[in-house]
């Protein structure tokens, strides 16, 4: 694995076993798909909404799709892949309840990967300077963002017991390392793998 690869983008391929079927929905300029392709030799598959990230992907050789994920996945069948990724899309989205019931739907499993809105730079910004933070992990301002949802890690936790999802594991990181203490507060990053709990039994 290349050494300048994204440190979310290794613990995501190894996450995944090799030869998998995987779809990542929202999945940027393909940096992701293109790791596991050459890393875990996938049958990968792409959708994206914006037409300037789909031309990346295609320069990288990366198949994808122009869809939208909040439209559902109507075109793909109950357990079509093995694995489905919302890295760093599912908080972009308006319906996430639905978008992530898609997701356990078309995949075996699923990997979620979202910023913590609450980690100890951005609880100090707000409570010391009286703004919304802008950090590493949320590098935009406030009328900027794509982001639609604000969450922690515990918010998480609390979705998947409130839906009957199974988290198989999870992952959190900081700038450059993986957070073992105190993630709500200290890590920047979520890593999910979680599947339907009926699957999981």
């Amino acid at each position: 694995m290349p050494e300048n690869t994204r440190l979310d983008h290794r613990i995501i391929c190894n996450l995944i076993e090799p030869e998998s079927k995987v779809v990542d929905l929202g999945c940027g300029n393909g940096d992701l798909l293109q790791l596991l392709v050459e890393e875990k030799k996938v049958l990968a598959q792409g959708i994206e909404l914006n037409e300037k990230q789909i031309y990346k992907c295609v320069e990288k050789g990366v198949s994808v799709f122009h869809g939208n994920i909040e439209s559902g996945l109507v075109g793909y069948p109950d357990k079509s892949f093995d694995y489905a990724i919302l890295n760093q899309s599912m908080q972009e989205t308006k319906n996430v309840g639905f978008v992530i019931k898609e997701a356990l739907r078309v995949g075996k499993k699923v990997i979620v990967g979202f910023p913590n809105f609450v980690h100890l730079k951005a609880r100090i910004s707000v409570f010391l300077r009286g703004k919304v933070p802008v950090t590493q992990s949320l590098p935009y301002r406030w009328y900027d963002t794509p982001n639609l949802h604000f969450l922690s890690i515990t918010d998480f936790d609390d979705f998947c017991k409130e839906n009957s999802i199974k988290i198989l594991a999870k992952h959190f990181i900081g700038k450059n390392k993986k957070i073992f203490f105190l993630p709500n507060i200290f890590a920047l990053n979520g890593i999910y793998l979680i599947a339907r709990d009926t699957d999981s039994k």
